[in-house]
């Protein structure tokens, strides 16, 4: 299997090698298992075309364009909010 180097702040090394020796595991498999749970925005498609097959034939309820775009904007907010708090806890140590 081909190396492949990718260059870093040394701040984030340091942090993805703690999170790796936090898991017992070496930093390549963590960014291994890192890569493997990341999807591509074409899987995200893929995910999101499925679930709305899922809800449409299970559940009778369509999803429309709007109803897609607006859980995203919240999955976003939440997102963002949760990294801020993360932030301000880890400035606060």
């Amino acid at each position: 299997m081909p190396d492949v180097m990718i260059r870093v702040p040394a701040e984030v090394r340091d942090q993805l090698a703690a999170v790796a020796e936090a898991r017992g595991t070496s930093l390549r498999a963590l960014m291994q298992e890192i890569a493997a749970q990341t999807l591509t925005p074409e899987q995200v498609k893929a995910r999101a075309d499925r679930t709305r097959a899922l809800l449409a034939e299970r559940f009778g309820h369509y999803v429309t364009d709007e109803e897609s775009a607006e859980m995203r904007r919240k999955m976003r907010e939440a997102s963002a909010a949760h990294r801020a708090a993360l932030a301000e806890a880890e400035s606060s140590r």
